[in-house]
């Protein structure tokens, strides 16, 4: 079973495989008739085994490995290879592990390890160099075992534990350093176990069980105590286990030292 929670939206995953959805569908989000919200959760789909979605798109993942998107697709994100918009789930890629969506991108991370990236590129987030929208995925890297989506910016972690980034860069979200926006992938770490990204911030875990934190910190999302953006990347916690993100907090699974 897994939830997924929208701008305003919901989706979740039964134990039997069905998607569930409730909220706003003005985008087509759902998957279901375009402009009628949910009050009541909706079975939206069978066979599923995990969903990803973000604020006007959004991918479930099927038993079978293909994977299915709907919603806005006014830069390619969905990876259909049209700029349409869907209120009904069309298929965009098979043989898939992972997906992680941002406002206007989409990172696929397929079984082979290798990472495949669709829709706006205008800061770079596709992480594939020249910034140009694409409607067919554009593969990325090979050897990774993880990925994350902000708003416009891209993690990626490899089998070998280095942590890579790409995308927007204005809060110092990709950890070099500086506020410039990369097209091609950066290292910020190496190391590492786990990855978060948030609207603008961006965390990781190591295999030591330290936490880091770097980006927006308007609201104390970093978690170090003050509001000052980090440009590079800042110790938070130790025997942390599990982290996640959202758009502008941040959250973690601490064990007692021992």
């Amino acid at each position: 079973a897994e939830a997924e929670a929208g701008f305003a939206h919901s989706l979740f995953v039964k134990l039997n495989g069905t998607l569930w959805g409730t909220g706003s569908n003005t985008t087509g989000l759902l998957g279901i008739d375009q402009s009628t919200p949910r009050l009541f959760p909706a079975q939206l789909q069978a066979g599923v085994v995990a969903v990803e979605s973000g604020v006007t798109h959004g991918f479930f993942l099927k038993a079978d490995a293909t994977l299915w998107a709907s919603g806005q697709n006014e830069s390619g994100q969905l990876g259909d290879g049209t700029t349409t918009h869907r209120s009904v789930p069309v298929q965009t890629a098979a043989g898939v592990a992972a997906v992680a969506v941002g406002y206007s991108h989409s990172l696929f991370l397929k079984q082979d390890g290798t990472l495949w990236a669709a829709g706006r590129n205008d800061s770079g987030q596709l992480a594939a160099g020249l910034l140009v929208n694409r409607s067919v995925p554009i593969h990325v890297a090979e050897g990774v075992m993880a990925i994350a989506a902000g708003s416009s910016h891209s993690l990626f972690l490899k089998m070998e534990g280095t942590l890579w980034a790409a995308g927007a860069n204005d809060f110092g979200q990709l950890g070099d350093g500086t506020t410039t926006s990369r097209s091609i992938p950066a290292q910020v770490a190496s190391g590492v176990a786990a990855i978060a990204a948030g609207s603008s911030h961006s965390l990781f875990l190591k295999t030591d069980g330290t936490l880091w934190s770097l980006g927006a910190n308007h609201s104390g999302q970093l978690g170090d105590g003050t509001t000052i953006d980090r440009h590079t990347p800042v110790r938070v916690a130790d025997y942390a286990i599990a982290i996640a993100a959202g758009s502008e907090h941040s959250l973690f699974v601490q064990k007692s030292e021992g």
